[in-house]
């Protein structure tokens, strides 16, 4: 691999020079007794009077220590989705580059990808729901700058194996990034250990799933100190807010609780997996490292018609490719799962 961060970076982007917020121009001071007249805030204090700390270095400093990351390796953005963005807009030239993505997989980078004028490549997925790493090399061209993996992958649940990971970031000179929205719930170490193994590595996480913040929309982007350094380049200066970088320090401070809901999630997808087995239509039930789980039953649109019948919303896969007559269903309490296996059960049903 010859892989040169400065190959892909877009050349507006290597120019542009970044907006200097207010409270970018100073640091490493007390800031306790400081009178704040620079930002035209409004100065009586209700809290969130003042613009947020737009390098949430709070945040930061818990996510760099329990990852094992300096704070320069991070980024933080308002959900996944906007550091997804950020990526396309870092590195890939609108009208002329493309990424590659492997369906079935998170719908997001399509919809990015056509809102930032980039060719998506669709390499599908094997039937064993795998990367198919000589066919996505294939594709791969001068103008190809990213490849995105999801895994444990949306909607089929599985991880990917590591030799294909590894493959592609041996092979491929522009960023690989791994997807990790779901890796809480995985057996399967996270990618963030091989950072410093491979330059062209991003892995992007979340707050919204084992976490419990989705309300908040905080995503995360762990890479080389070079890429964060492009992206924070480009990120708008407060894109996250006050309330969610000190909800984030408030739920990042219970260890504790947050692994105990995992691992009750764990405990009911045991469960409903082996329930599932028992529910005469369904004809598959696909292994997960998720917090949902891909099941293919005989018609797919008529067993979601009938679990909102009965007040059960969970989501029809069955237009993505291999996913003919499929449906996700999400892990939810041990209340709410009862009610879901007593409703597929039931006798009639």
């Amino acid at each position: 691999m010859n892989f040169n961060i400065n190959d892909i970076i877009r050349e507006n982007v290597k120019k542009m020079k970044p907006y200097s917020s207010a409270r970018d121009e100073f640091e490493d001071f007390d800031t306790a007794q400081m009178i704040f007249l620079d930002a035209n805030e409004n100065p009586f204090e209700n809290g969130v009077n003042r613009y947020p700390d737009p390098q949430q270095q709070s945040v930061k400093s818990i996510l760099g220590q329990n990852k094992g990351l300096q704070k320069k390796q991070i980024l933080l953005g308002n959900g996944s989705d906007e550091v997804l963005d950020l990526l396309f807009r870092g590195f890939c030239e609108p009208k002329t580059d493309n990424i590659i993505t492997l369906p079935p997989t998170y719908g997001m980078y399509s919809v990015l990808a056509n809102l930032n004028d980039v060719t998506n490549k669709e390499v599908l997925l094997t039937n064993e729901f795998q990367p198919n790493v000589e066919a996505i090399l294939e594709a791969v061209d001068a103008n190809t700058k990213i490849i995105f993996l999801c895994s444990p992958n949306n909607p089929t649940g599985n991880s990917f194996s590591d030799e294909s990971v590894v493959y592609l970031l041996n092979n491929f000179n522009g960023l690989v990034v791994i997807d990790e929205a779901y890796i809480d719930f995985s057996t399967k170490a996270s990618w963030v250990n091989e950072l410093d193994a491979y330059p062209n590595l991003v892995i992007t996480q979340t707050l919204s799933k084992a976490y419990g913040l989705a309300g908040i929309r905080l995503g995360i982007c762990y890479a080389s100190e070079a890429i964060i350094g492009v992206l924070n380049k480009i990120k708008p200066p407060y894109n996250v807010n006050e309330l969610t970088q000190q909800r984030a320090i408030e739920r990042l401070q219970q260890p504790a609780k947050i692994d105990l809901e995992i691992a009750s999630i764990i405990s009911q997808r045991a469960l409903l997996l082996k329930a599932l087995l028992k529910v005469n239509f369904v004809e598959v039930v696909y292994p997960t490292e998720a917090n949902f789980v891909l099941i293919k039953v005989d018609d797919a649109n008529k067993r979601y018609d009938e679990l909102i019948a009965k007040g059960i919303v969970i989501r029809n896969r069955t237009t993505q490719p291999l996913c003919d007559n499929c449906l996700r269903l999400t892990i939810g309490t041990e209340t709410e799962n009862k009610k879901l296996i007593e409703a597929l059960t039931l006798s009639g049903f």
